[in-house]
């Protein structure tokens, strides 16, 4: 494209590199993944080297990005690669959307990246493309009123450029028009980070990556207005989650 924007995560496709720079860039701006991309793949370059890294490591590379379920999914996605179809990644939607962290968005859009076959998706930025051409003056517009259109107007034969263009395109909208993505049934308006549970979350297993081994107390003190039942509800969703392990009153990232 002559006009596009250029990624990591654009150059050298292969599908392990397109499944990681699409689960890294679930509800994660582009910039921060291009930071993280290139360490990321540098230190685990493929299926088999990330199904084998310990967790913790893997937890440590993604620091910064933020929703750090999706480190375990991708290592959980490695695993059932390698153990299920040979180390090789499934061309179908279906079979993807069977793997941790994989809707049917992020599948169709693995398959048209990884693969360059015709699939029908819809992401914010190709979204705000289709509001500004076909309902700029309506108000809560549907994805099933969008996806018939985006079927229509897809390049089959190379719809991963088309669905970059689109993307790149969308960008640029929604500079020009910020309010764009709002007549969008889908829209939410993302909760304050500062004080949630996410952020709690992340600040228990930042400690936890820094110290390996800790004890609940010592997490009370490095944690602000946080009550000791509130520490325990969030460890007790990270261990549900394949985050952590506990014993007793004793904090530790899983051993896999």
């Amino acid at each position: 494209m002559k006009h596009g924007r250029t990624f990591p995560f654009r150059t050298k496709i292969t599908p392990y590199r397109v499944i990681i720079s699409e689960i890294m860039l679930q509800q994660t701006q582009t910039r921060r993944v291009s930071e993280k991309f290139i360490n990321f793949i540098r230190k685990f370059p493929d299926f088999q080297t990330l199904s084998k890294t310990p967790l913790e490591d893997i937890l440590k590379e993604w620091q910064g990005l933020g929703y750090n379920r999706r480190a375990v999914a991708l290592k959980k996605i490695a695993e059932i690669v390698i153990n299920n179809f040979n180390g090789k990644l499934p061309r179908s939607i279906e079979e993807l959307k069977s793997f941790p962290q994989i809707g049917h968005n992020t599948a169709s859009s693995i398959v048209a990246f990884a693969f360059n076959k015709p699939t029908i998706f819809i992401e914010t930025n190709i979204r705000v493309v289709y509001i500004y051409f076909f309902f700029h003056k309506m108000k809560n517009v549907s994805d099933k009123d969008i996806l018939p259109l985006v079927e229509e107007t897809l390049d089959k034969k190379n719809p991963r450029e088309w669905y970059y263009a689109l993307m790149d395109y969308g960008v640029m909208l929604k500079k020009k028009f910020p309010n764009l993505n709002k007549k969008s049934s889908h829209y939410r308006k993302q909760a304050p980070f500062k004080g949630s549970n996410r952020q709690i979350r992340g600040l228990i297993l930042k400690n936890l990556i820094e110290k390996n081994i800790l004890k609940e107390a010592e997490l009370m003190k490095t944690l602000t207005n946080i009550t000791k039942q509130k520490l325990r509800e969030i460890l007790s969703q990270l261990e549900k989650e394949g985050f952590i392990e506990r014993k007793e009153t004793v904090v530790r990232i899983l051993k896999q």
